[in-house]
């Protein structure tokens, strides 16, 4: 049995001295895939005394973050889940604020601090506001993981610098780290780690190692012994079992076979084949019918040569995952049939057409209303991906579908990148290129990360080709090596003399391809903008010069003029 992220759990709180009880801790242990997709949350909120509404702010935090996060996308990272859903916390107590007291006195309002904890595969994910704190203590001793945002004015006298609630938007700190079977990480209010030495803190909970609950109740036991005047509270978790390295992707691999080639009116898995569309060493791609529905549908299947690829055959399956968690109608559905597999395939929309590749080929000059339509859709698609933190990577005409309507489809999910899977992948990343090299950004061929700046590269290339029947950069741009080599690359202009392209859409593309990404686009909205009203940075700009424009006639009148130089020397 493949082995799951396992923990120990215990905790305890204490209103103390306190009339009322405002701190609040939680913790949510999901089962089956969240537990591998979203991991194990764990979070604490500390009420400030002066309030008398803080114990509904600290009760809001925990319960927003250990309900919303999980309700998130499996496609997003947990940073990027997580700091969302404060986000909203931190809005909605700060608006609460703005209409009772809070609105005269801060300190009056809907005010926590929040630690929280997302356990997932083998990183342990670490967000902080306040001065509640959070430790990991193993074999090398206590460690604290958090900075108070505490502000002391006098030895005896200090403020809170930062909360949830108290500004529009609060800044929660953020880091990560690697962790390790028996880390045990401890979230603490100050009402306790006030009173209790770190010695004291490790000798209780080493002598506690089977009841968790115990050594949290002991604590707090002993933190009110030690004059403890605040209400009181801690989380123990440790780590009993870690994921191996395999991904859910993957495990689903070891239960399903890979069947054989199929032919024309085979019946198979609910489906009958009507033809093969294509096929390659690595798939085969065929019509088919569903019995059920009567829909018709694409399947894709791997061959027996690739059956010892684990990495290729992951990032087959991960194709259909990827689909079914985007909704936009600018890229390729997948076709969810509710019933069980018995072999490796995958099933998505079929969609009557053809590709954008083909399409060039039919249409060499095309106007440029057209292309400005073509590449608007893919852009919408583009940012449905990166809506959910996806790249797609391998961005290219051969992988854009239009139909008879016009409207354009982006398929081929094998080199998307997702951020929520990512986190899950222990192995080395991949060192190659994915993409095909025409369409990939410079920064790929550094070995670098891709950005959405990455897959803008890509469709201005393609905006470039479909204008030009070229490439920005002829392929110089795969013999680059360092950056020094990619800053001396030299746009060709997609302006010629039989076109009439103004000069600055011209402008707009060079932008959105320039070699280093930080001089894109920041949005792809804003390419899409400058394409169709001309940006004022790039009106003021001069055209292109002739030999810019179009080398070879320049180069055919200096010959010319040389040659007719030449003639008149030999004749006098």
């Amino acid at each position: 049995m493949t082995p799951a992220l396992t923990v120990s759990v215990g905790q305890h709180t204490d209103k103390g001295l306190k009339p009322e009880n405002q701190d609040c801790h939680g913790i949510r242990i999901p089962q089956d895939g969240l537990l591998t997709m979203k991991g194990i949350a764990v979070a604490m909120a500390d009420g400030i005394s002066s309030s008398e509404v803080s114990h509904v702010a600290s009760e809001t935090a925990v319960k927003s973050l250990l309900d919303d996060y999980y309700c998130t996308s499996e496609a997003w990272s947990v940073k990027s889940a997580v700091e969302r859903v404060l986000t909203a916390t931190n809005s909605w107590l700060y608006s609460q604020s703005r209409h009772g007291l809070g609105q005269y006195d801060k300190d009056k309002g809907y005010v926590c601090t929040l630690s929280a904890l997302v356990l997932k595969h083998h990183t342990a994910h670490v967000f902080h506001v306040g001065d509640t704190r959070i430790y990991r203590l193993n074999s090398n001793g206590l460690e604290q993981l958090t900075n108070d945002h505490r502000v002391w004015v006098t030895r005896e006298q200090s403020y809170l610098s930062r909360t949830l609630g108290v500004e529009p938007y609060c800044h929660v700190d953020y880091h990560t780290l690697r962790i390790q079977p028996d880390d045990l990480f401890i979230i603490s209010s100050d009402g306790l780690y006030d009173f209790i030495s770190p010695e004291r803190l490790i000798e209780t909970v080493q002598s506690h190692q089977d009841d968790l609950d115990t050594a949290a109740r002991t604590l707090i036991a002993l933190a009110l012994q030690q004059g403890s005047d605040d209400n009181l509270s801690i989380q123990l978790v440790r780590i009993d079992d870690l994921p191996d390295a395999t991904s859910t992707i993957r495990q689903q691999l070891e239960s399903l076979p890979i069947p054989p080639r199929l032919s024309a009116r085979t019946v198979f898995d609910g489906y009958t084949i009507m033809r093969e569309l294509h096929a390659s060493s690595r798939s085969y791609v065929y019509l088919a019918q569903d019995n059920e529905s009567k829909k018709t549908v694409v399947l894709k299947v791997p061959t027996i040569a690739v059956g010892s690829d684990m990495a290729h055959l992951e990032r087959f399956l991960q194709e259909e995952w990827i689909a079914r968690r985007i909704s936009s109608p600018y890229v390729l559905k997948a076709d969810l049939a509710e019933r069980p597999r018995t072999a490796l395939y995958t099933v998505f929309e079929y969609i009557e057409g053809q590709t954008l590749a083909q399409w060039a080929t039919d249409n060499p000059k095309p106007d440029i209303t057209t292309v400005r339509q073509i590449i608007e859709q893919i852009a919408r698609g583009l940012h449905a991906f990166h809506r959910m933190e996806m790249l797609h990577q391998d961005l290219r005409p051969e992988n854009i579908m239009i139909d008879p309507t016009g409207t354009v489809r982006i398929m081929d999910f094998g080199s998307v990148s997702v951020a929520g899977l990512q986190e899950n992948v222990t192995e080395t990343p991949l060192t190659h290129l994915l993409g095909t090299a025409l369409y990939s950004a410079p920064e790929y061929f550094l070995g670098e990360p891709g950005t959405p700046q990455s897959d803008l590269f890509a469709l201005g290339v393609i905006t470039h080709f479909l204008l030009s029947g070229q490439y920005p950069y002829g392929n110089e741009v795969a013999k680059t090596k360092t950056r020094a080599a990619q800053r001396k690359l030299v746009y060709r202009t997609v302006l010629a003399e039989d076109q009439a392209i103004p000069a600055w859409v011209d402008e707009a593309i060079h932008k959105a391809v320039h070699s280093l990404p930080e001089r894109r686009y920041e949005e792809l909205f804003e390419f899409i903008h400058d394409l169709r009203k001309p940006n004022p940075r790039f009106l003021n700009k001069a055209r292109p010069p002739l030999i810019k424009r179009n080398p070879v006639i320049v180069w055919q009148g200096i010959s010319l003029v040389l040659a007719l130089i030449i003639l008149s020397l030999l004749f006098q």
